[in-house]
């Protein structure tokens, strides 16, 4: 007969209603689409000054834009990216919100 260790029996796992929390709350991403108009440098900018990226960030979201068609450019609950949303494409860029999973 197998007898359990005490590292073997069950213990209630604390973490699991954080999960639960984490999992009921949507997160959002803010999705910036590459165009034909839009050079690398105002998208730069624009992610500096509306996003609060990094030069280099910055950058390295622009090439990947540019090379995937669209970018996750930040993730969060709706109520922060909105109005980031609402000013890039203010600004010519195209911008959406999707929900993350």
């Amino acid at each position: 007969m197998h007898q359990y260790s005490p590292q073997e029996t069950a213990q209630p796992r604390e973490e699991s209603n954080v999960d639960l929390l984490t999992a009921a709350t949507p997160s959002f991403s803010l999705i910036v689409w590459n165009d034909e108009v839009n050079t690398f440098e105002w998208v730069i900018e624009t992610l500096i000054e509306i996003c609060g990226h990094q030069q280099e960030q910055a950058e390295q979201c622009a090439m990947l834009i540019h090379s995937r068609g669209k970018y996750a450019v930040k993730n969060g609950d709706y109520e922060t990216l909105k109005p980031m949303c609402d000013a890039i494409t203010d600004r010519g860029i195209g911008a959406t919100i999707e929900v993350f999973v």
